[in-house]
């Protein structure tokens, strides 16, 4: 569709979520490890009254269901609770390995699924309007956080049980869902030849590793990777190296003083 033989995503999204999902295309790829610390942010709906063992509404239920009469700001200052860093167990209907294996592949095979919690930072978690049983949530988690952890262990500690009936990821990282395009969109600009010119530019990716715009004779030393002298960056750990405004040719890495060693070079 797009022309690549080398595509990659950063992250997953549950088979019921909707929304933003970065891929890489072609040499892109190469710069994924740098991605892998991207925060998310999401909109949903958590219904109360039980819980499942997926979490979400895909799942079987677990336990009997009560009936629930919800007050919005006691919702809200439960969820409040969650903030900041928490050692959450991520579902067992999840792409969390196990000696190699997806845990979600384990599950449905009935096997025993054996997790750990693991710290997470719940940056935002704010409950916007609540309606019979269910409530309307924004939320911003770090890496590796699960959403629909998120709304299980509310619905416990409400003493009620809850899981996740939608979820929609609205940022991941730098991007949004505003910058995001459908599949058919995508394969539609690829045909009329206009896909590059809709993505992101290179400036504005990994905003927190500095850039500079190199000379004819350090851009060559970076494409033969060959190390460079960066005098302006004596503290820096990475720095994304361009010629002229757009081309991103590498991202080098400092190994003594200014002198930086490129670990990507995109050509």
């Amino acid at each position: 569709m797009a022309g690549e033989r080398q595509i990659g995503h950063l992250g997953t999204l549950d088979p019921m979520a909707t929304g933003v999902l970065p891929m890489l295309l072609g040499k892109w790829t190469r710069l994924a490890q740098y991605f892998g610390g991207m925060e998310k942010a999401y909109t949903g709906t958590i219904r109360f009254g039980y819980a499942t063992d997926s979490y979400d509404a895909e799942g079987e239920p677990v336990g009997p269901q009560v009936d629930v009469n919800l007050n919005l700001q006691a919702v809200r200052e439960a969820a409040a609770r969650f903030l900041g860093t928490i050692d959450q167990m991520p579902p067992i209907f999840s792409a969390k390995k196990i000696q190699g294996k997806a845990a979600y592949a384990l599950a449905r095979a009935g096997k025993v699924v054996e997790l750990k919690a693991v710290p997470v930072t719940v940056h935002r978690f704010v409950i916007t309007q609540v309606q019979d049983a269910c409530a309307q949530f924004e939320a911003t988690l770090s890496a590796g956080g699960y959403v629909r952890s998120l709304a299980h262990e509310l619905g416990r500690s409400m003493g009620c049980g809850a899981h996740l009936t939608a979820l929609r990821r609205v940022a991941a990282g730098p991007f949004t869902i505003e910058q995001a395009r459908t599949v058919e969109e995508v394969a539609s600009m690829a045909t009329a030849g206009t896909l590059a010119g809709s993505m992101p530019h290179a400036r504005t990716l990994l905003p927190e590793i500095p850039s500079t715009t190199a000379d004819e004779q350090t851009a060559g030393r970076i494409r033969n990777g060959n190390a460079a002298n960066l005098p302006e960056f004596s503290n820096a750990e990475l720095v994304k190296i361009f010629q002229g405004r757009d081309h991103l040719i590498g991202i080098g890495k400092r190994i003594a003083g200014t002198l930086f060693q490129p670990v990507v070079v995109l050509g």
